[in-house]
């Protein structure tokens, strides 16, 4: 063996057992995964009960550095043993280590108590949130007014590239589930329909379904995952990079210059990726029942707007700008709501896309019982 792998020889004393250090205990050498390995297993072995008084002699340790002094301390179950042979300096080391080393934290048990102040401490934490979405709207409510009031001073160029960004990009990946959608759901809607011989139910079933329902919503979830993230990471990385306290003091305001062009943009794109992507799943599902029922696509055309009521599109584009609005604002309260650290950007993204995906699926909820006698 290498005369600087750290290592320990373990000799018998007339005392008792010994156990001789030998080599560099520095970092550089305990780097080494070879040399890690064969040391955690000699320390588990002297960890024994068997080996509980052995005497540690440290003399013949060519070098010592707070990682091994470290390494030691721990092994020792950071307690210094009865038995203990080393030099002035090691001591010192090893004291020093002693000193500022924490002991891990012991695992508390949750009494009811602590559970019941976590559950306070978590509302608290949503009313925040609560108070800061109801800020923000009043704020977007206001710059609107501004804005109507002067037109030609708007930022209109901000928001005619968040609708490039926010709509006109997300054609492809929308045009794409939407169409793979509609196919899965007549494959699966034709199994059970041709039991009953009700193939020609395909059309009204596929109409209500996607018009009404999953064409918002699902357009709504691609664009929260999508763009509602873009626009956390986007607000928050101007937050680490200090560009809204530029703005402060600049006095630019943030609602005006950021927060009411994605919000306008989203609203305006949300309705029309509504209508794109429900007409992909129309198209897929249409397809889909020609080549499994036999459903030519002639007689899903003129069976759609016989099954399926104006008042259904209406509807679902009403509830995709109320989607759009939502996504954006939620997106732009926790992109404000970062702080100037890698970390919290990360965080503040991932919380957008989950709330704003969960209050998209609790107003469609809130809507479908609100106009259960419309369209159907």
């Amino acid at each position: 063996m290498e005369e600087s792998v750290p290592h320990i020889t373990r000799e018998q004393a007339p005392q008792g057992a010994r156990a001789r250090l030998q080599g560099q205990w520095t970092a550089a050498r305990l780097a080494e995964p070879a040399a890690w390995e064969g040391i955690q297993g000699e320390l588990q072995a002297l960890a024994q009960p068997a080996l509980a008084g052995c005497e540690w002699d440290l003399h013949t340790v060519q070098g010592l550095d707070h990682t091994g002094a470290q390494l030691l301390w721990n092994a020792w179950g950071r307690q210094w043993p009865q038995n203990l042979n080393l030099l002035p300096a090691q001591r010192a080391m090893l004291e020093r280590v002693a000193r500022f080393s924490v002991a891990p934290p012991l695992p508390q048990r949750r009494s009811l108590w602590k559970v019941f102040l976590s559950l306070g401490a978590a509302i608290w934490q949503v009313l925040d949130h609560l108070q800061g979405v109801v800020r923000l709207i009043g704020q977007l409510l206001l710059d609107l007014m501004r804005l109507a009031r002067a037109p030609r001073a708007g930022p209109w160029r901000d928001v005619s590239g968040h609708l490039y960004h926010i709509g006109a990009t997300a054609l492809p990946i929308t045009a794409l589930v939407g169409f793979l959608i509609g196919v899965v759901l007549a494959y699966l809607m034709s199994l059970q329909l041709r039991q009953f011989g009700a193939d020609a139910f395909i059309v009204d079933i596929l109409g209500i379904s996607l018009i009404r329902e999953l064409g918002p919503v699902l357009a709504a979830i691609l664009l929260a995952g999508r763009s509602g993230s873009a626009i956390t990471a986007q607000i928050g990385v101007m937050r680490v990079t200090e560009e809204l306290d530029a703005m402060r003091v600049m006095g630019i305001p943030k609602g005006y210059r950021l927060v009411m062009p994605r919000a306008m943009a989203m609203a305006l794109a949300m309705p029309l990726i509504t209508v794109w992507t429900t007409l992909a799943a129309l198209l897929g599902g249409m397809l889909a029942a020609d080549l499994v029922m036999g459903v030519t696509p002639a007689y899903f055309v003129e069976a759609l707007p016989k099954a399926v009521e104006v008042s259904n599109l209406t509807l679902a584009v009403c509830k995709s700008i109320v989607f759009g609005l939502l996504i954006a604002i939620i997106g732009c309260h926790y992109g404000l709501r970062v702080k100037p650290n890698t970390e919290s950007l990360g965080q503040g993204t991932t919380a957008s896309v989950v709330t704003s995906i969960t209050v998209v699926i609790l107003v469609d909820a809130l809507f479908a019982v609100l106009f259960k006698d419309i369209g159907i």
